[in-house]
């Protein structure tokens, strides 16, 4: 798949595995490193895990239309499709099929 960010900042810590840990931590950092991998050579977002450690999950309500993978709890990679227009199925759902673009917008936690 094909990932962007949606800042120049969050694309120079993510460029570095050095700045990926000096801001989110060790463990966390791995975490991202992984999570990255899965997204990147996923050919499409269905290709994504649904189950642990992965646990590709659509999000509602003020993040409806973002996804999210787990990292270290509780902790989520929050990204959203990166085609204009999205992909839809009939019943008007992201048809993950054809998501082959992605944007990654933060680390957070939002609970």
């Amino acid at each position: 798949m094909e990932i962007t960010f949606r800042t120049q900042k969050l694309a120079r810590t993510f460029s570095s595995e050095r700045d990926l840990k000096r801001v989110y931590g060790d463990r966390m950092a791995r975490a991202i490193m992984r999570r990255r991998a899965v997204l990147k050579n996923a050919r499409t977002l269905a290709l994504v895990p649904t189950f642990p450690p992965d646990r590709l999950h659509l999000l509602i309500g003020k993040r409806s239309g973002q996804y999210a993978v787990d990292l270290v709890h509780p902790y989520r990679l929050i990204f959203k499709p990166n085609h204009d227009p999205v992909p839809l199925k009939e019943d008007g759902g992201i048809d993950k099929d054809g998501v082959t673009k992605i944007t990654i917008r933060e680390v957070v936690d939002y609970h």
